[in-house]
């Protein structure tokens, strides 16, 4: 150990807010970490899916190319 003195168990009002707001940084970290770990495993599980789908449904035309040609047909 660097230190023999234990700052968190001082009656330094400095040093105690000093500790808690290390605390509340380290538990926002911690729970920032986990909402990234939520949204790489949907993003993972959505590619996994993906991943089993046959190789047609990969290669067919997309859906939107049907949403321009009607807009070009309302316009003219």
């Amino acid at each position: 150990m660097m230190t023999e003195r234990e700052y968190w168990k001082e009656d330094h009002p400095v040093i105690q807010l000093r500790v808690w707001v290390l605390g509340q940084m380290v538990w926002g970290a911690f729970l920032a970490g986990i909402f990234l770990a939520v949204i790489a495993a949907v993003l993972i599980g959505t590619w996994a899916v993906g991943e089993f789908l046959p190789e047609e449904s990969k290669q067919a035309p997309s859906p939107y190319g049907a949403l321009d040609i009607v807009q070009t047909t309302r316009i003219a």
